[in-house]
């Protein structure tokens, strides 16, 4: 290893294959700010997601599809409006997607690169990740591996320049994902 951070050839951890998102325990969350005075928090609903883990960090690929009408900020009138055509305009922007081309660390901590497309935008995007364990449960099938990720994106640069002053340019990401262990493996 050069640096602590583990290379592509690293061997992992995880079971080799198709991992499936347990929809359950996992969650897509945003920030940002309104009025440049408060947060407003939500989430997204409509999740589907699916890690690939390969021979080595090298093969390692996550990928990720969002429901944008799936918004959900805690305020029925408020999601009405952000999804009209005059906010994020679910209409033409159905869902967002996100592929991973590069993931690098070792331990708990590691980091993500991909890219985000939010309708027919797509920009890099690189996440923070931790590694919370892997843990044998019965009761839900299977090993589950624990995933929370951060990172931020600029508005603007997927074309939701929408209200400035009244929304904050920045929306901070939080995820938090369980995936479910390949049968058999």
């Amino acid at each position: 290893m050069t640096n602590d951070i583990a290379t592509a050839a690293t061997p992992l951890p995880l079971a080799q294959g198709h991992w499936e998102l347990d929809p359950l325990h996992s969650a897509v969350n945003f920030t940002i700010r309104h009025l440049g005075i408060a947060k407003v928090r939500g989430r997204f609903n409509g999740v589907e997601a699916g890690l690939y883990v390969g021979e080595t960090l090298g093969d390692v690929r996550v990928s990720a599809t969002v429901d944008i009408a799936s918004i959900d900020t805690g305020n029925a009138d408020r999601d009405a409006h952000v999804r009209a055509s005059d906010l994020l305009d679910v209409e033409k922007r159905p869902t967002m997607t996100f592929r991973s081309t590069r993931v690098s660390g070792e331990g708990e901590d590691w980091t993500m690169e991909g890219e985000l497309t939010i309708g027919d935008v797509t920009r890099p995007v690189t996440l923070a990740v931790e590694f919370g364990g892997l843990v044998e449960v019965p009761v839900y099938g299977g090993r589950h591996a624990g995933f929370e990720a951060t990172g931020e994106i600029r508005r603007s640069e997927f074309g939701l320049d929408f209200a400035p002053g009244l929304l904050g340019e920045v929306v901070k990401i939080h995820l938090d994902m369980q995936f479910v262990e390949p049968a058999g493996a």
